[in-house]
């Protein structure tokens, strides 16, 4: 069998086919957006924390998609702190991995942020269930400016992880964005 041009049949396929395809639908924000059910209850796979503030909030990313996160604050804190935004793993929502993360990151006093990625779990974007790298790497931008508008948050100290499949993404961001000053291994 000859690879070479059953490759060369694949990459036209693909190129022809499905990249411009691709690169309409990625960018295209999900029409009543606004209108996606947020839940205020604690909806997790894990228990809540007695040590941990919970907020469900809503920001967007620059390419107008509303994401919905997880905002977790350690209670009885004082002054500005270090604060992170945490996403991932891939195919993964709020409720499972991140949270528990990020709920245990603030049990150790930091301000975290667990938000669902564009085309997923609560937020929005069309086609659903997909990743975008251009766009998640954005989407950790957004959680950092929706981070930093809090007056409980020191804008010096912030941080994003990505966990598996997100870790990627959340590299990308801190080597454009220079408010991140950490990537902690996930």
């Amino acid at each position: 069998m000859k690879l070479k041009p059953l490759f060369t049949a694949l990459f036209l396929s693909t190129t022809l086919l499905g990249g411009p395809a691709m690169a309409e639908v990625t960018l295209t924000p999900m029409k009543g957006v606004e209108s996606l059910n947020m839940t205020q209850q604690w909806d997790k796979i894990f228990p809540q924390s007695n040590q941990v503030e919970h907020h469900k909030v809503r920001f967007k990313n620059r390419f107008g998609i509303t994401l919905v996160g997880d905002l977790y604050i350690p209670k009885n804190a004082k002054g500005k702190l270090p604060a992170i935004a945490v996403s991932g793993p891939f195919g993964a929502v709020k409720e499972q991995t991140s949270g528990l993360y990020a709920q245990t990151l603030a049990e150790r006093g930091f301000v975290t942020l667990a938000f669902d990625p564009s085309y997923t779990g609560e937020s929005g974007g069309t086609p659903r269930n997909m990743a975008s790298p251009d766009v998640n790497t954005e989407d950790f931008s957004a959680a950092l400016d929706y981070l930093g508008l809090q007056n409980f948050v020191d804008r010096n100290r912030l941080g994003v992880l990505g966990i598996c499949g997100l870790g990627g993404m959340a590299l990308n961001d801190a080597a454009m964005d220079t408010r991140v000053k950490a990537v902690p291994p996930a």
